[in-house]
């Protein structure tokens, strides 16, 4: 078994061409505004993973059997514009693959590469936001690429879904349409939130997951952590649902800013990985029965061919 794997399995699971599953890490902090770290998030994630059990009692699955490949981390870092190119490039690289691509985190920046990417390659897009804040801004600093715009060229170029958002500034309303931002302190008061955020998105799905999304109380270890956001259960509740109901092609989960003296929140990430990953496969043949197949399973929704397929 090599631990330079993720979560430590065999060689076997771990090739790129048997892997279904992609995951890059992006160890980026470059426009992050209070508490510096989320570069270590990925060391930190993958550290956690080694440690987790690998098979999951709800799905009664072990999803690692799919493949799971640890690409090398996009290490660029000289400009948050070239970091967003690298991700871009990283991303849609894998896509055409045919692979299931996740990334983790890094600022919640490396982001807008990603999503640019499952935009490019995918009809109809809609971006799930899991988030306390809104990062909604056009510019901030200087740049369109700093954290506080995570996901404003989403709002204009993908249906974009909120859910958790408690934080903002007043420059960001207006910009997204307020049918789909579901505001914390109004989710609390509504049994049908999940409901009505599922039915808000489209058939194929990217899920953008800032960990600050979650209440301190479970995950302090972020950036900028808010009071009053979402626990455990309800999320995977949530997530479930997205999964079972839509044609989820991706997701990213950013914000780890690790802490030597509180790990449990690097546990939850890690956790909150492998869950994603088995409500995407449980449903799914393993390799050598029928197996992952992406332009099978994105057909129903629309896999948007590039003009040329092998461009860069």
């Amino acid at each position: 078994m090599s631990t330079s794997n993720y979560a430590g399995i065999e060689d076997q699971y771990a090739g790129l061409d048997n892997a279904s599953i992609v995951l890059i890490p992006v160890p980026y902090d470059g426009t992050s505004t209070w508490q510096k770290g989320a570069d270590k998030g990925p060391d930190a994630f993958l550290d956690a993973s080694r440690n987790m059990e690998l098979y999951d009692i709800e799905t009664d699955t072990e999803v690692y059997q799919h493949g799971i490949y640890l690409a090398d981390p996009v290490s660029e870092n000289s400009s948050p514009e070239k970091m967003v190119d690298a991700v871009h490039a990283a991303t849609k690289k894998y896509i055409k693959r045919n692979k299931f691509v996740t990334l983790f985190g890094g600022e919640h920046s490396i982001s807008i590469g990603s999503i640019r990417a499952f935009n490019e390659m995918f009809e109809n897009l809609s971006v799930l936001q899991i988030d306390a804040h809104a990062d909604l801004r056009k510019t901030y600093d200087g740049s369109s690429c700093n954290h506080a715009c995570a996901v404003y060229e989403a709002s204009q170029n993908t249906n974009l879904v909120q859910v958790g958002i408690r934080s903002m500034d007043s420059i960001e309303l207006g910009i997204n349409d307020e049918e789909k931002i579901f505001y914390a302190h109004e989710m609390v008061q509504d049994d049908y939130w999940s409901e009505k955020a599922t039915e808000a998105l489209t058939e194929n799905v990217f899920i953008t997951i800032d960990l600050d999304g979650f209440d301190p109380s479970i995950c302090p270890s972020t950036g900028t952590p808010e009071p009053g956001g979402l626990f455990w259960y309800e999320t995977l509740d949530f997530l479930r649902g997205v999964f079972e109901e839509k044609n989820v092609v991706g997701f990213d989960i950013v914000e780890l800013c690790p802490n030597p003296n509180e790990k449990s929140s690097d546990f939850l990430a890690a956790k909150l990985y492998y869950k994603m990953l088995s409500y995407k496969f449980k449903d799914i043949a393993l390799e050598g029965e029928e197996g992952y197949d992406a332009d099978k399973g994105f057909a129903k929704a629309g896999l948007k061919k590039m003009k040329n397929i092998n461009e860069d």
